[in-house]
């Protein structure tokens, strides 16, 4: 299941360089890099509430949203940051340094949940492993700009 999921993962790894490309061609033709996003952000959703209702058959469950954190609801905003970024920056600077950039922003943040154990998730140690990979990432992100 893990070679499952890695496989998963390196996908959508493949994906981001291509949709940024795709959308700051989009942007040239609609004269703006948010309204790319917007398009690209709707199909999106499109495809998503699709797929979700083709694969269970029903509408989300509610059943005690109440209860859930108020930031839990709002991390689409997450994605509307990472989509009309990528389409602003990648033909400004290229999709390699963007993508190496981004791959680094996540790493870091990553690390900060993984080690305060923030936004529900489990606590996993910052070690000195975890500090040579994050620091090679880093020195791989300057070498690519």
């Amino acid at each position: 299941m893990y070679l499952f999921y890695s496989a998963l993962a390196l996908c959508a790894g493949v994906m981001l360089p291509v949709q940024a490309a795709m959308n700051a061609r989009l942007a040239k033709l609609l004269g703006s890099s948010l309204w790319a996003a917007s398009f690209s952000g709707f199909m999106l959703t499109i495809i998503l509430a699709i797929g979700a209702f083709m694969s269970l058959g029903s509408l989300p469950r509610m059943t005690g949203a109440a209860h859930v954190p108020w930031w839990a609801w709002v991390g689409g905003v997450c994605g509307c940051v990472v989509l009309s970024a990528t389409t602003i920056v990648a033909p400004k600077i290229g999709t390699s340094t963007m993508i190496a950039l981004l791959v680094s922003g996540q790493v870091v943040c990553s690390l900060l949940i993984d080690s305060f154990g923030v936004l529900g998730m489990a606590a996993h140690p910052f070690d000195v492993r975890r500090a040579c990979a994050a620091g090679l990432l880093l020195l791989a992100t300057y070498l690519l700009r």
